[in-house]
């Protein structure tokens, strides 16, 4: 993520949970990534790791399907909006763990404890590095400039027959743009996500049983004129999920 989006999502991490868009994007990819999953007596026992969790909205709602969830963001106001989240008196997940971290190594000690077990360095030894079941993020690849490195590292914290399940809208052609208003465009790297180049990314990093489908479609609100600021019409986004299997 780059400087410009942290900067963004800091400013918006407030606000964030009030988003119409936001929340509906997040239940819609809940969905999206469960149907495609065993039923909970099998991801029960499974470790997740959310790489952009942003406030936590998918965070929270995965969290009871799964064994742990390790919840990583580079934006600090994100990670403290989840935090305050989690600590509320009234939050019954004990489940899931916030890390702020431009996560960029497997090994990265920040991820390791378990937020199921309540791991820790213990007698002054570092814990070994962790791997997990499934990788998930959700609106995130649009916002990284070069996907092949990310998609490496998505890899390399997964444990053998572990699965990845990345979620974005579709580039769709010219029109995509119109997802993000005019003055949101900083920190835009693309817009939307291409099927084939998604494919072919997740082939390169070494993903096997690659597959990139609609998982959803949602009406969003987008500008009467480009950058105009007023929200009128609604148009049709379809999103896609990108799934593979590390060997």
């Amino acid at each position: 993520m780059t400087s410009a989006n942290q900067t963004r999502f800091n400013a918006e991490a407030a606000a964030w949970d009030s988003n119409p868009s936001v929340l509906l994007a997040s239940d819609l990819a809940h969905k999206a990534i469960l149907e495609r999953l065993p039923g909970r007596e099998t991801t029960s026992l499974l470790d997740v790791l959310e790489i952009g969790c942003g406030t936590g909205l998918l965070s929270l709602a995965l969290a009871p399907s799964f064994r742990s969830l390790t919840a990583v963001d580079a934006a600090d106001g994100m990670i403290e909006a989840l935090q305050a989240k989690l600590d509320a008196e009234d939050c019954a997940i004990r489940n899931v763990r916030a890390v702020c971290a431009m996560l960029e190594d497997p090994d990265d000690e920040r991820i390791r404890p378990d937020a199921a077990a309540g791991s820790r360095a213990q007698d002054g030894k570092a814990l070994e590095p962790r791997r997990f079941d499934l990788v998930v993020s959700h609106l995130v690849l649009h916002h990284i400039p070069e996907l092949l490195p990310v998609i490496r590292t998505m890899f390399g914290c997964l444990k053998p027959g572990g699965q990845v399940m990345l979620t974005d809208f579709e580039d769709f052609g010219p029109e995509a743009r119109r997802f993000h208003p005019e003055s949101k465009m900083e920190g835009v790297e693309r817009h939307g996500i291409k099927r084939t180049e998604m494919e072919a990314l997740l082939l390169q990093a070494g993903f096997a049983d690659v597959r990139v489908e609609t998982a959803f479609e949602m009406d969003k609100a987008i500008e009467t004129e480009l950058g105009s600021g007023v929200n009128g019409p609604t148009m049709t986004f379809p999103f896609l999920v990108c799934m593979g299997k590390k060997p």
